[in-house]
Formats: C-alpha cells, sequence, structure tokens
C-alpha cells in the first residue's frame, strides 16, 4: 500500500485532493515482553505495512468527518465539542481533543484512513492510526513535526481519552524508528537508541481464541505489584520492578508463584541489553537469546499457549532461522522467527498447512524487515 493508494480514496470519498497525508507503521517487538509497564526496557521494530491518514481543512466550518476504507460506520463531529464514543474513530478524535488541550487551534476537517496493518493481531494499529492522526493534524496547523512529542501525545490518547492501560512502546515505535534499525527504549526515562538490524522477520499469528487474555494480563500486572511491593521492604529506593537483581528477587520472601514472575521480568530485561550488546557487535540477532525468553514466557510468565510453543518448536534447527519467540502479551496473538528472508519465506509456506493441519485454524503470515516509522507522505506547500 503506498501515500497514492490513500490520495485516491480520499478523492473517491470527498472528491479533490488532501492538504496532507501522514502515515505510521505498526511495530513488533523482537525482546522485552512484561518488561514495559515494569519500567524496564524493549526492542520493537516498525514492520513495513503502514496506516495513512488523508486530511483536508474544512473552511467553511462545517463539522467534521472521518471515513475509513476498512469500516462501515463514519464519523461526523465538531472538533471542538465532543466525547469519546467507544468507535474505532476515538483514537483520531483523541487526537483531536490532546492537541486542542496543547494549545492548538484545528479546523474542521476532512480525512481518509486507509492502512494495510493488520487488525486485532497484536502489532499496534490503534497506534499506527493515533500517530498518522497526529503527525497529519500536526501539518494542518502548521506545527513542526516532533515525533517524541507526538508519540507521547499519541500514548496520552491510547490511555486516557480511548482508556487502555498500555505502556509506551507501541506509539514510540511508530513514531521514532528509523528504517533498517531496532528501536532500544528504556520505559522508565523514555531514552532511546537505534540498532543496526538487518535481519528479517517472520510474523506468525496463531488466531487463537483470546477470552482470557485481559483477565490473565491484568493477573500478571497485579502479580508484579505485589513483588515490588514486597522487594520495596527490603529495597526501599527500588523504583520498578525490572531494576531489582536477581539476588534482589532470590533472596526476598515471595510467594513461588510471584518469585516466578519477578525472575521473568529481572531476566528479560537483561535479556534485551544481551541481545542489544550482541547486535551492535555483530549485526545479528542472537536465536538463542529469544529461545531462553520465550521459555521464560511460557514457564515463569505463564503466559504462552500450544499453539504458540509449536510454532517455536517447529522453526528451532531450520536452516536460516536464527531464532524465535512468541510477541507481545501473549496467550494467543502472534510469534516471531528472526533470520535469512529467503529461509524464513520457505518456513512460512510449510508452517502455514501444517499448523492448519494440527490446529484446524487459518494462521495469518508477514515478512517484514525493520521499517521506518511516521513521516508526512505528501503536503500542500
Amino acid at each position: 500500500m503506498k501515500a497514492t493508494d490513500a490520495r485516491d480514496y480520499f478523492r473517491q470519498v470527498f472528491g479533490g485532493s488532501p492538504d496532507v497525508i501522514g502515515s505510521a507503521p505498526g511495530r513488533v517487538n523482537i525482546i522485552g515482553e512484561h518488561t514495559d509497564y515494569n519500567g524496564g526496557q524493549v526492542l520493537p521494530i516498525a514492520i513495513d505495512r503502514r496506516t495513512y491518514v488523508a486530511v483536508r481543512a474544512r473552511p467553511d466550518g462545517k463539522s467534521s468527518r472521518i471515513v475509513s476504507h476498512r469500516e462501515s460506520t463514519a464519523a461526523e463531529f465538531d472538533v471542538r465539542n465532543f466525547a469519546a464514543s467507544g468507535e474505532w474513530w476515538d483514537y483520531m478524535t483523541g487526537v483531536c481533543a490532546a492537541m486542542e488541550a496543547a494549545g492548538a487551534r484545528l479546523p474542521q476537517f476532512e480525512a481518509i484512513v486507509h492502512t494495510d496493518v493488520p487488525l486485532g493481531s497484536g502489532l499496534s494499529s490503534s497506534a499506527a492510526l493515533e500517530v498518522a492522526t497526529a503527525v497529519a493534524l500536526g501539518q494542518i496547523v502548521s506545527e513542526p513535526p516532533d515525533m517524541r512529542k507526538l508519540a507521547l501525545l499519541s500514548w496520552h490518547v491510547e490511555t486516557q481519552f480511548v482508556g487502555v492501560a498500555s505502556g509506551v512502546m507501541d506509539q514510540f515505535a511508530s513514531a521514532l524508528c528509523l528504517e533498517g534499525h531496532a528501536l532500544h527504549l528504556w520505559c522508565d526515562t523514555l531514552e532511546t537508541e537505534q540498532v543496526v538490524m538487518p535481519d528479517a522477520v517472520l510474523i506468525f499469528d496463531t488466531a487463537s481464541p483470546r477470552g482470557l487474555r485481559a483477565s490473565q494480563f491484568n493477573e500478571r500486572r497485579s502479580e508484579c505489584e505485589e513483588a515490588l511491593a514486597v522487594l520495596r521492604r527490603s529495597h526501599p529506593s527500588l523504583l520498578h520492578l525490572a531494576a531489582a537483581s536477581l539476588d534482589d528477587v532470590r533472596s526476598a520472601d515471595l510467594a513461588p508463584r510471584i518469585r516466578k514472575r519477578a525472575l521473568h521480568v529481572v531476566e528479560e530485561n537483561a535479556r534485551v541489553e544481551k541481545l542489544v550488546m550482541q547486535l551492535m557487535q555483530t549485526r545479528t540477532v542472537a536465536g538463542e537469546i529469544l529461545y531462553q525468553s520465550h521459555e521464560s514466557l511460557r514457564d515463569n510468565y505463564e503466559c504462552s499457549t500450544p499453539e504458540l510453543d509449536w510454532f517455536v518448536d517447529m522453526v528451532r534447527g531450520k536452516p536460516g532461522v536464527t531464532g524465535a519467540r512468541l510477541t507481545g502479551a501473549g496467550w494467543g496473538g502472534c510469534a516471531i522467527a528472526v533470520g535469512d528472508i529467503d529461509a524464513l519465506a520457505e518456513a512460512a509456506e510449510d508452517l502455514k498447512s501444517a499448523y492448519e493441519t494440527r490446529f484446524g485454524r487459518k494462521p495469518g503470515t508477514w515478512l517484514t524487515r525493520a521499517g521506518s516509522g511516521a513521516r508526512i507522505e505528501d503536503a500542500k506547500s
């Protein structure tokens, strides 16, 4: 999909040309799972699937309108008088609200959304929509595109306007990633660095039912908070769980289940640092670290599934495949394999049919390299 598709769709819906087209990618996390909300480190990349938002100001002052090529319902609202609706466009109107609160004076506008970021697969389609909207509307009001500022604004939209208690990783990856690089992000300080990553990535969506995902996720967050509270009895200055040491966790009076959660967070945080160091030295993802991450997510955090384990077991040892693990929250969703793009493409074809035979569901697969973050695609001078 290209910006020309968005421009053509805008003409089809509204006639004429947009004033600006902004775009932002989905993301996938290479390593650093369940570390973000524990103050730890993550290493996402932008994928080569993008969301495009094309906007045109309405000088006639009539109400604003938003249309998406994927949705059957459209939004019509007053840019200075609306509330959250529970509909898909909240990710965009929330950006309007945040920009207005920050002092921007938005005009009424017409906008379309055109995207090939898969929905419901854990690839951050919502963050891509928020960031692409923020980039495009920033251009409308002539604000220089400060991507870090727009990432934070988009995160506040997700957590405060939409009401999803997520970490900052998704919006930061969508806004700040560079082509050919992974984004090393410290979630406590928001410090970032770009790390060259030439390896290709196969994303494998298990299409698993996710009925327990939200409740299990909330339970793990609560368990991590319990671990931190116990650790602070002997280490009162401990800012967050990821800052604890292995000795801290092993010596603390933690229940076995809570200790397992804490061990995963602390060890996973160290795995991010180790993988980044090896990437910088060799420009190749250390596959064994990915396998260690998966084993910890399976055994200590207990958020894997038979389908995710099957994928990791099946790709282990395949020529040209460096490593694999589940990615995202778990309890369904996606896994990744990293390595040579031709080897991954061949593996994907074999795995799709084998998975459908084994589990009776058709998986989604996408091949990607580390892509670029948000940008202005086109704008009237």
